[in-house]
């Protein structure tokens, strides 16, 4: 029998992800891949894994997957319960999973995005050049749904030394992002920087992988109209007609006609992918 892990639960998304589909914007085709990208190649390292391998990436955990053969496995990211056939596990360490054994992970106690990687990596076929689904465009393997065998592949690299990693404890309500101002923030009052970098926002629950949708002051603006489409970056915190920012993550489209106020540093947007609907967000000037 291959290896492969069996898929009997989800929770409520679980996902193929890997580092996305880099270079291919000026196809329209945005990169997609781990939301918290960090943790992401945090599980990939521990497992002996090149960081970029395929792994599964859940919402609010829930999986529930059953092992063909013996296999090595980490979950990082979001802190959630684990078990190996009802025996407690650890998060940021490895995993030796007996072939027949039904791995359980429950839901976080913080943060929102758990990753699950394996020995060999999630093995499905490559859509441009990448294994990421990618929830805006549809490209990619489709959403890991109950009774779902994803393939495992074979292991490229040697088995690593470390046995655990240690991983700071996600903070539970309220996340501080560095941002750097612009590029349109000249379309914005002075005091509308003033309020994004001294007022407090919170997540709404419409939020996913495209982006988070907040809710707090509005941020008005010096001009009328709308800017030509031009293309966005993970981070950036786009300001709509409603004058509350919404901050794109991983699916985010490739283009966008509303101004840019800000834009979250790269290492913060991994720590924005945790953030829970109900969390307190404040941003925090970072100097270009």
């Amino acid at each position: 029998m291959s290896a492969a892990l069996e898929v009997i639960e989800t929770g409520p998304l679980a996902t193929v992800q890997d580092l996305g589909r880099v270079g291919c914007a000026a196809m329209g085709v945005g990169a997609a891949g781990a939301a918290d990208r960090g943790s992401f190649q945090l599980a990939n390292r521990l497992v002996g894994n090149d960081e970029g391998a395929a792994a599964v990436e859940l919402t609010y955990g829930g999986l529930v997957a059953r092992l063909r053969r013996d296999v090595t496995a980490a979950v990082t990211g979001a802190d959630c319960p684990i078990t190996v056939d009802g025996r407690a596990a650890s998060m940021n360490s490895v995993l030796r999973v007996r072939a027949g054994s039904v791995l359980r992970l429950g839901s976080p106690v913080r943060g929102l995005r758990s990753y699950l990687a394996v020995r060999g990596g999630i093995d499905v076929p490559p859509v441009l050049g990448s294994r990421a689904s990618d929830l805006l465009s549809g490209l990619g393997p489709e959403s890991v749904r109950p009774g779902a065998v994803l393939p495992i592949g074979a292991a490229a690299k040697p088995f690593p030394v470390i046995g655990f990693a240690p991983v700071a404890e996600l903070p539970s309500d309220e996340l501080v992002l560095a941002v750097v101002p612009g590029p349109r923030d000249d379309w914005f009052t002075d005091s509308a920087l003033a309020i994004l970098l001294s007022e407090p926002y919170t997540v709404t629950s419409e939020s996913n992988r495209i982006g988070m949708r907040l809710s707090g002051p509005v941020l008005t603006r010096t001009r009328e109209g709308e800017l030509p489409s031009e293309g966005m970056v993970p981070g950036a915190l786009q300001v709509p007609p409603s004058g509350v920012p919404t901050l794109f993550l991983a699916d985010h489209p490739v283009t966008g006609g509303y101004p840019v106020i800000a834009v979250v540093v790269a290492a913060d947007v991994d720590r924005a992918a945790q953030a829970r609907p109900g969390m307190r967000i404040r941003f925090m000037a970072r100097r270009r």
